[in-house]
């Protein structure tokens, strides 16, 4: 059991998140974590600390953020720690996450595409605004940093034609949870199995997951939805 909690550790899981996992109590994993000098999510990597925002009802405030990936076919020095032919991987590419949060309910939608232009963040914009609807969630306004594709015309024009107030602010930390959750947690053999197990995590996110800031509540739970209805989208 002690290996179990180590290993879900490293895949960067909360201390509460494990102990839903196994089956054992808070308490024990605790004690498990603090043994093998892994109480701290720092000890397994240092994160940039999160800014939390709360707004009032779901659907008031959305935030969007994009992360740069490198693409690769190999196993890369993050999960390895031997940077012992990286060379030979470069010129693979990139990709970009592109991460929704909704400010009530932390329920958060996820897609990558090939590039962090206008085109790729609107058409992110809008299967987010539609993924939200799909929960009965009317979007009404979106808050993004200052890049170039949010400030784009064609970005404002489809903000509009949303019926979205646009808010723009400065560069904030959002998208470290899927980071750490998902991109770094695991020795996926290339970047292509890391894109297809985004789903999944985002599923594991909204439904399974306990947030810090819902009183380790899942954001799914902040939802008036009914048993038909959560049976209907729990797929």
């Amino acid at each position: 059991m002690c290996e179990r909690i180590v290993r879900l550790r490293r895949q960067r899981l909360t201390g509460k998140h494990i102990a839903m996992e196994t089956g054992v109590s808070p308490a024990t994993v605790s004690r498990v974590l603090r043994r093998t000098g892994l109480s701290r999510m720092k000890d397994i990597e240092p994160a940039e600390p999160i800014v939390r925002y709360e707004y009032a009802q779901p659907g008031g405030l959305i935030r969007l953020d994009i992360k740069r990936l490198g693409r690769f076919d190999r196993v890369g020095h993050r999960i390895t720690g031997d940077r012992t032919g990286q060379s030979n991987s470069r010129g693979v590419g990139w990709e970009y996450v592109h991460v929704c949060i909704d400010d009530a309910s932390r329920i958060a939608f996820t897609n990558i595409f090939p590039d962090e232009k206008a085109v790729s963040a609107i058409a992110f914009l809008k299967a987010a605004v539609a993924y939200y609807d799909s929960l009965a969630i009317t979007v009404t306004r979106v808050m993004t940093d200052n890049g170039s594709c949010y400030k784009a015309k064609d970005f404002a024009k489809a903000c509009k034609a949303l019926g979205l107030k646009h808010i723009l602010t400065k560069p904030y930390t959002l998208i470290q949870t899927a980071l750490r959750e998902w991109a770094y947690a695991r020795a996926y053999p290339s970047s292509e199995h890391r894109k297809a197990h985004l789903p999944n995590w985002t599923h594991m996110y909204n439904w399974h997951r306990p947030h810090g800031s819902l009183k380790s509540k899942t954001p799914i739970s902040r939802l008036a939805l009914n048993r038909d209805n959560l049976l209907r989208l729990h797929i």
